[in-house]
């Protein structure tokens, strides 16, 4: 299996060097793809020096600071045109941490996006105050009960798709960029009938830089919601799914699929 991690970074420079070192340890075999928004603080050029060490790296550049959404789509299309099977995205940060990506991975057997969430049993977050608690609660609730969404995270970053599903959604024509993408990649998802499926993580605090997250973002999430309530009932064009196997469901089968990284035991 074809498989690209995609990391979107500004001022990432304390983390890229460890986070694409332990990517690349992983049994998967996974291809990184670090998109760098011109960072002040030399990100790129960090990349660029992982990437002449190592073949398993690629970098894209960008002119400055253009989203997170634009950043995500850059690293589908470099991804999809190299062939990859399943396409990852996550933070760069480590409140993702990647060794979660093989039960990824497994799970996308199953599912054509599989999500790592917060917000099922087993699942969690560290080091959050209550008034962010809150806001993630309230931001997943209100999407899902605006967009009839059914994964438990609707707001979550890490997540693996498959390369059919990234074809017949049409990316130039997200309207949304900044974590609002991440609502409206979804919601276009779960309306053309990919099936959706989940597994916990511990999703850490970020301990190194600085949060990307403003108010604005949180403004501009809503407004994503409201203008995608009204397109909710429209008529789609019809795309022919895969069917994948089920789930197994004995406790024994299942394990792999969810079972947590030794750090989160």
């Amino acid at each position: 299996m074809d498989i690209r991690v995609i990391i979107p970074t500004y001022n990432e420079k304390d983390n890229i060097t460890e986070l694409v070192s332990r990517i690349l340890a992983l049994p998967v075999e996974a291809r990184v793809i670090v998109v760098d928004d011109n960072s002040p603080d030399g990100t790129g050029d960090v990349a660029d020096q992982l990437a002449a060490q190592n073949p398993r790296i690629k970098v894209i550049h960008r002119a400055g600071k253009l989203g997170l959404g634009t950043a995500y789509i850059a690293g589908f299309k470099l991804g999809l045109a190299e062939g990859a099977d399943r396409l990852i995205t996550m933070d760069a940060d480590f409140s993702h941490d990647p060794a979660y990506i093989p039960a990824l991975v497994n799970l996308s057997q199953h599912y054509h996006i599989t999500i790592g969430s917060r917000y099922i049993p087993q699942g969690g977050v560290v080091n959050w105050e209550w008034q962010r608690r809150f806001l993630s609660w309230g931001a997943n609730a209100f999407a899902r009960a605006s967009l009839g969404l059914k994964a438990n995270d609707c707001t979550a970053g890490f997540r693996c798709y498959h390369r059919e599903v990234l074809l017949n959604i049409d990316l130039d024509r997200i309207f949304s960029n900044g974590y609002s993408f991440l609502v409206e990649m979804l919601f276009k998802c779960q309306r053309q009938g990919y099936q959706v499926g989940e597994i916990p993580i511990i999703f850490a605090n970020r301990e190194r830089g600085q949060s990307k997250i403003s108010q604005r973002e949180i403004y501009k999430a809503m407004y994503t919601v409201m203008r995608l309530a009204l397109t909710r009932f429209l008529p789609l064009r019809h795309v022919p799914i895969s069917t994948l196997p089920p789930l197994p469901t004995g406790p024994d089968n299942s394990k792999n699929l969810v079972e947590k990284p030794a750090s989160h035991s």
